[in-house]
């Protein structure tokens, strides 16, 4: 459900509750996000008035956001003439998506002054308005001075309400003034009523339309039908005009209304069947905080997640790159065995050779059974400064075989290193993991040039949105750190969620008598079952350990996965190689059909 003007009307009907409390705290965490912090009878409540186009919102919450280090200017205004004040009302005008909040309080010489701070939620046009007791505006989050707009929004100036063409569904209680309005006779789908409920009334969406039109089972487009959904449109709109909340919270999972949006899971007000059900009093205000707060931390995560993916995947495309141009190297390498033939038989026929310059010169080969061998010569030169070039030519691409091939087993070890991020991506569940992956490619030079792409990216802020501390793993045993836990017969199997993670399990974390598991030739994760002085375990513990390992790696859609296990003693770490490789000797391997 839109936030529409119905919930806004609720909202507000629960926020008056807060009459009395005295606003002690103004934070603004980014552009669209102001915090207000209250205190009324020994509790803090916080409020969240959030103006993010898709996501705008007011809601009590009780998930903080981590705050700038320098307050932004508008956020400086508020504390300049809120703190302090007390809430005295939260109105809404019929069901306008707008909220006035009126403070008021008391100045150095005790006289009374009174605040209103407007919240306007509509889609693109959201904004913050603080005014003084006259409805002049003192500041606003948005400054809106365009000609073409009849809404004028900048300082000193008398505050007016946003100009509408919809009506006020207030006016039309009576249902056959409802009916005066529309010509139901010609509707031809249930998509008719939705839409003219929407385009006609001020704060009544279409999808809530949609959700009543399916909650009552409404078949045909008569006047039944309308008059049915009018009446229970209207029982909802008055139940949510009082603090006696009188309304519940519908929430539906997967549903199909919406098949454009990623998440699925809606919500919906519906009347209180019920009225001697003992209501939580903020329980919309909470519930629209979790669920918006699970809407947007989805989003982030997607976008996190395509913004590594798509600097990972370019860093990939440039390393096949090198190695592309590297094979091409090595191809031209592959000749120069014949350009050392070449100049030994001339060298050692010169005194058969005439010293003149020519096209060619055929001589026998002596490793090949003195077979005759054309010999193509460069004419600008003689025979011997020929022989002098092919030898040239020789070395040349002999040291050239030498630092190329050690360019492609570093590159190719580079390309599994970065197909083990990629599957670390593909696995993460979590802002925390992305941001753990974040940090690991942030350390390493192969993705130095490709990192720029983020400077100005989301992913940057990710500490400062998650509010996360990272702290580096240590020796300490008793670190904290989240590897994924299994119960097998009695045994715990830990398994590595990143690279870091992985090192630290394997190298520090185990003991040495302990079992590591890897898939073989494929990125995945590490496995490290715990003995814990237990003898040694069954097969059938070894198999389903190999199972768990194999789930967590590239390969767990295969038909045919080989597991190398081993003691933890025969992992070994390589000097300076990347996070997550390791070696290890006296493996043996399950083969997972």
């Amino acid at each position: 459900m839109a936030f529409d003007g119905i919930v806004t009307k609720a909202i507000a009907s629960e926020l008056q509750q807060l009459s009395g409390a005295r606003i002690d705290k103004v934070f603004q965490p980014s552009k669209n996000n102001v915090l207000l912090g209250f205190y009324l009878d020994g509790k803090n409540y916080l409020l969240n008035i959030c103006t993010d186009i898709k996501n705008y919102r007011i809601n009590l919450t009780t998930h903080p956001k981590a705050n700038p280090k320098v307050a932004p200017n508008f956020c400086m205004v508020l504390r300049k003439y809120l703190l302090g004040l007390h809430i005295k009302n939260v109105i809404t005008n019929s069901l306008e998506r707008i909220v006035t909040i009126e403070f008021e309080g008391f100045d150095d010489i005790d006289d009374i002054i009174s605040k209103k701070l407007v919240i306007e939620l509509m889609g693109k046009h959201c904004n913050i308005i603080l005014l003084d007791e006259n409805n002049v505006i003192i500041d606003s989050l948005r400054h809106i001075n365009n000609e073409n707009s009849t809404h004028i929004v900048i300082p000193h100036i008398k505050y007016t309400y946003p100009e509408t063409s919809k009506k006020n569904f207030y006016d039309f209680f009576e249902f056959e003034d409802f009916l005066s309005c529309i010509n139901f006779e010609s509707f031809s789908s249930l998509n008719d009523i939705s839409v003219c409920f929407s385009n006609l009334f001020n704060g009544i969406s279409q999808k809530f339309v949609e959700y009543v039109i399916k909650k009552l089972n409404i078949k045909d487009c008569d006047r039944n039908s309308i008059l049915k959904i009018f009446n229970y449109i209207k029982e909802v709109v008055i139940a949510t005009d009082s603090l006696n909340l009188k309304f519940d919270v519908v929430y539906l999972q997967n549903n199909n209304l919406d098949a454009t949006n990623g998440n699925n899971n809606d919500y919906f007000l519906a009347p209180l069947d019920d009225l001697s059900i003992d209501k939580d009093s903020f329980a919309l205000n909470f519930f629209i905080d979790d669920f918006y707060f699970e809407k947007e931390s989805s989003e982030d995560f997607k976008v996190y997640k395509n913004s590594i993916l798509k600097l990972i995947l370019s860093t990939l495309k440039l390393y096949q790159k090198r190695l592309f141009n590297i094979d091409e190297k090595l191809k031209k390498c592959d000749n120069m065995d014949v350009y050392k033939l070449y100049g030994e038989l001339i060298t050692a026929n010169l005194y058969r050779i005439n010293n003149e310059n020519v096209d060619n010169v055929s001589l026998e080969n002596y490793y090949d059974n003195n077979k005759i061998i054309d010999i193509p010569l460069d004419k600008k030169y003689s025979p011997s400064e020929n022989a002098k070039k092919y030898f040239k030519k020789y070395n040349k691409l002999k040291n050239a075989l030498e630092i190329v091939s050690k360019q492609k087993l570093d590159t190719k070890q580079e390309l599994d290193y970065i197909e083990s991020i990629i599957y670390e991506v593909e696995e993460a569940s979590s802002l925390e993991s992305l941001i753990d992956i974040f940090d690991e490619i942030s350390n390493n030079d192969i993705f130095e040039t490709k990192l720029k792409y983020l400077n100005s990216s989301i992913l940057k802020n990710g500490y400062k949105k998650l509010n996360v501390k990272k702290s580096s793993l240590t020796k300490n045993k008793n670190v904290s750190f989240n590897p994924l836990k299994y119960s097998i017969d009695g045994y715990t199997l830990l398994v590595g969620r990143n690279n870091k993670e992985n090192d630290y399990l394997s190298l520090k974390y185990a003991k040495k008598t302990d079992i590591w598991f890897h898939v073989k030739d494929f990125p995945g994760s590490h496995g490290v079952l715990i003995l814990n002085n237990s003898n040694m375990p069954s097969s059938d513990v070894l198999v389903k350990c190999a199972e768990i390992v194999a789930g967590h790696s590239k390969a767990r859609n295969s038909s045919h996965v080989e597991v190398d296990y081993c003691e933890v003693k025969f992992v070994k770490k390589p000097s300076g190689s990347k996070p997550g490789m390791v070696i290890y000797s006296n493996n043996k391997t399950i083969v997972i059909k």
